[in-house]
Parts: C-alpha cells; sequence; structure tokens
C-alpha cells in the first residue's frame, strides 16, 4: 500500500479522508497548512499528495509551484477545491499536478482518481531507480532475449510457500477486510495493555492522532478503561 500526504485546513475533510484511505490499508499523514505539508514533505517523500487550493496561510498552486522550483515534486499531486476555477485546475496540471478532485468528494471518484495516481508514476520510479544505479532495465522474458547466461546471473527458483491456514487466532481463509481488523483488533488491545491503557502513549506507539484512535478503537469495539490520560 501506499504512503500519502492530505493537506486541507478543514478539520472535517482530513478526518473522512484519514479514514476511507486507511481503510483501503494505506499509510496516511496529515497537514493543516502548507508548513506542515513542508516538514511532512522533508520529512519522507509520500507516494502522492492530496493537496488543497484553498489554504489561509499558503494556498496549494502556490506551495505545488514552491515544490516544483526546489526539484520536491517526485510524486503526484491531486489538487482538491470546492471553488476553484477552470483556469487554477489548468494552472496547477501545468504546474506539475496530475489531477483534480472537486469537493464534496465522493468515495468511488476518491479511490479512482488515488488509484490512477498512484499508477501511473510506478514506471517512472523504476526506470529513475535504474538510471541512479547506472543499470539499465532487463527483460529477461523479452523476445529475442539473449540465451546461454551464466548460472550466476540465473535466479535460483522460488521455493514455494508453506501453506499456513491462520496466523496465531486469525485466519487467513477470510476476506481481508475481516482479517484486517481482527489483526488491528489484536494490534491495538496489545498495545493498550503494555502501556497500562494511556491513549497518549498509545497515540504515540501507533502514529495515530488521538482522535483518530478513539475513533477506531470504538469501529473496532474496543473499550478503553483509561480515557483521561
Amino acid at each position: 500500500m501506499a504512503q500519502i500526504l492530505v493537506v486541507d485546513d478543514e478539520i472535517g475533510i482530513r478526518e473522512l479522508l484519514f479514514e476511507i484511505l486507511y481503510d483501503e490499508g494505506h499509510t496516511v499523514e496529515l497537514a493543516e497548512n502548507a508548513e506542515q505539508a513542508r516538514a511532512a514533505r522533508l520529512r519522507t517523500r509520500p507516494d502522492l499528495v492530496l493537496l488543497d487550493i484553498w489554504m489561509p496561510d499558503t494556498d496549494g498552486v502556490t506551495l505545488l509551484r514552491e515544490w516544483g522550483s526546489q526539484g520536491l515534486l517526485d510524486m503526484p499531486v491531486i489538487m482538491m477545491s470546492g471553488h476553484a476555477t477552470i483556469d487554477t485546475a489548468v494552472e496547477a496540471t501545468r504546474i506539475g499536478a496530475v489531477d483534480f478532485l472537486e469537493k464534496p468528494i465522493t468515495l468511488q471518484r476518491l479511490l479512482k482518481t488515488v488509484s490512477n495516481g498512484l499508477n501511473r508514476t510506478k514506471p517512472i520510479h523504476a526506470l529513475g531507480q535504474a538510471a541512479a544505479s547506472g543499470q539499465a532495465p532487463q527483460a529477461s522474458n523479452a523476445p529475442g532475449a539473449t540465451k546461454g547466461a551464466t548460472e550466476s546471473n540465473v535466479a535460483a527458483p522460488m521455493a514455494e510457500p508453506e501453506l499456513v491456514g491462520v496466523s496465531g487466532d486469525i485466519s487467513f481463509d477470510q476476506p481481508l477486510r475481516d482479517a484486517r481488523d481482527a489483526f488491528e483488533r489484536v494490534y491495538f488491545e496489545y498495545h493498550l495493555v503494555r502501556e497500562n491503557h494511556s491513549m497518549t502513549r498509545v497515540s504515540e506507539r501507533t502514529g495515530l492522532e488521538r482522535t483518530h484512535l478513539y475513533r477506531k478503537l470504538k469501529q473496532l469495539g474496543i473499550e478503553s478503561r483509561k480515557r483521561n490520560s
């Protein structure tokens, strides 16, 4: 799954996008303004950025242009707005945005746009890594490929994976969403016990904001006995 940065000054939009993308298995980081977005971008390069256009300190188009001028626009950026004009959307695309989402954002449109944004970057990343290492991409199965490679260059056949039906108490013979919920239930219960139900410490351990942590525990049917920590 991907690491996605969501930049929006509306807390309701941030939380909604977090829940949807998190439930899809992505790692999501939130920023409420351009300053936080800059800090997040410098810490790590996200696989994709959802960037609001209208923000109080620095608007999204200006931030997009700033990243481009600094050579930091090496990830797909999808712009979001409920009030942008066609000219604004065209300008953002010209600068480097890969797509545009109009608010209110529907679930189907969000997931399709995010999927398209992530998929279109995969060949670019592969070529970039090959160029950085000074190696040309190899296609061993291409028609007319040179035969007679040395034994050291021939990959050993992969061993057949051992089929395991369960991991602990989590059955693999169930839908992915149910298996993920089961894992998350065990994961959060473990950290709650480990941190003596201190929501502050559990939040730090799991990397979730307390608001999202409370919501996730409620969703999984987990009750914390110590909510005032």
